[in-house]
């Protein structure tokens, strides 16, 4: 009895201290924990964890990727810069200097690259361009064999034909030309306001299936926004097919890679002496905050780790079209070329190594009709590799592959668009590390 009692009593004093709190209260949330304590865990519909992902890439995959991304073959990407909008007429180009992109001189860029033929082997290369001069001169060149001539043909074809999941750059217009993404990094530039939501609005309404009627979450085109507004956004999406759910949070998680980027890129100081770029915690806390944000920050840094996933996924199933002997690099510098593909194969190695990849199936059911309205390309290229997994497992060991094929241009803006995520993932890191002391 007495026992019972002096536990009775030990119990009450405990319970006493926890609700007093020993005269000390609870400290205050972080400011790390207010962006990052929902993004932690197994992530939506996925078995991967976000932990699993950032030691992955932050110290497995990064340093090798960015030196990939570095080499001339994946620096010199060609654009139409002057292509009309196909949305509206109104020219609201902004007058910053910092927005410009800035083009290269042809000399800047290496002669295997500028060539037409830039998508095959050397031998290949050779072939291709002795085929082009003899029909500019009219000749018929009879020394090819009767299957090198259909291949030529079938390779031609392909280019012409190929279901490239999204919008090609019109990369053949006399306007186009090469810029440097080393040179044009993704940064704050200034840009904002209605224009620069105007077209966030129209990225989502094209790609995201959804009627105008409803609007997405904290939308400042969007006048006298509430609550109700928001649960009808997501009673709507909870509503979708889970493909076209699957392409929102895409889109979604694009946004936060590139406000990520934005917000450590940031132009801190600029004198005529210098400009002073670098993280910046208040503009992070305003995109991504969850408090700031009404709980919408942490639901986008979700999407993007969703992203990620969807990307090495994507890079994991290709593997087999960059690992035929007949593939290279291309720029005309033989080792260099040599030496970057033995990079590239590392890499994706790596990256089929990954133990949580997530089954595709579930998400992408086969509808290639809704998967060729996502517009943007590195997107785009990751969604034509996942749709096309019998074709790869199809191809060839050697010789030109009819059936699936990834131009230069996907395959640039494939991995540099899952080099922009993975630094975006990297630089989350940095953001919890300084936001940890800031209440």
């Amino acid at each position: 009895m007495g026992r019972r009692w002096g536990f009775l009593i030990g119990f009450l004093v405990a319970v006493g201290l926890l609700g007093s709190g020993h005269g000390e209260q609870q400290p205050p949330e972080t400011a790390a924990q207010r962006c990052f304590c929902q993004v932690s865990g197994y992530l939506d519909d996925c078995t991967c964890d976000v932990e699993t992902i950032d030691k992955f890439n932050n110290y497995r995959l990064f340093p090798r990727l960015q030196k990939l991304l570095e080499s001339d073959y994946f620096r010199y990407y060609k654009v139409n810069l002057k292509r009309p909008c196909p949305f509206w007429n109104d020219i609201s180009q902004c007058g910053r200097r910092d927005c410009a992109v800035k083009p290269c001189h042809s000399d800047e860029v290496p002669d295997g690259i500028k060539s037409a033929s830039y998508k095959y082997s050397e031998e290949a290369n050779n072939l291709i361009e002795e085929c082009e001069q003899a029909e500019r001169l009219g000749a018929v060149n009879e020394s090819l064999s009767e299957e090198t001539q259909k291949a030529v043909l079938q390779w031609t074809k392909h280019d012409d034909s190929s279901d490239n999941f999204c919008e090609a750059d019109d990369i053949q217009s006399p306007d186009a030309e090469y810029v440097d993404l080393l040179l044009n990094p993704e940064r704050y530039t200034g840009y904002k306001g209605p224009d620069a939501w105007k077209i966030w609005n129209v990225i989502y309404e094209e790609n995201c299936f959804k009627p105008q009627t409803i609007k997405r979450p904290l939308n400042p085109l969007a006048s006298g926004q509430g609550k109700s507004e928001e649960n009808t956004f997501y009673s709507w999406l909870e509503g979708l097919c889970v493909e076209k759910r699957a392409f929102y949070r895409l889109i979604s998680g694009l946004h936060a890679s590139i406000n990520v980027h934005l917000s450590a890129r940031y132009l801190l100081q600029d004198t005529w002496l210098e400009k002073k770029w670098g993280h910046n915690i208040t503009e992070f806390q305003q995109r991504f905050d969850g408090i700031l944000t009404e709980g919408e920050g942490p639901r986008r840094l979700k999407n993007l780790y969703f992203l990620y996933l969807i990307e090495l996924r994507a890079l994991s199933k290709v593997v087999p079209f960059f690992e035929r002997p007949d593939f290279q690099l291309f720029t005309g510098n033989k080792d260099q070329d040599a030496e970057n593909k033995m990079l590239l194969l590392e890499i994706l190695h790596e990256i089929k190594s990954f133990p949580l990849h997530f089954d595709e199936n579930s998400f992408f059911a086969g509808n290639k009709k809704e998967a060729n309205k996502l517009k943007t390309q590195g997107l785009g290229t990751a969604l034509k590799i996942l749709f096309s997994e019998k074709l790869i497992a199809d191809m060839p060991e050697s010789g030109p592959s009819y059936e699936f094929h990834l131009t230069r241009q996907e395959i640039v803006s494939l991995f540099n668009a899952f080099g922009r995520i993975s630094t975006s993932v990297k630089e989350l890191e940095n953001f919890r590390n300084l936001l940890q002391n800031i209440h």
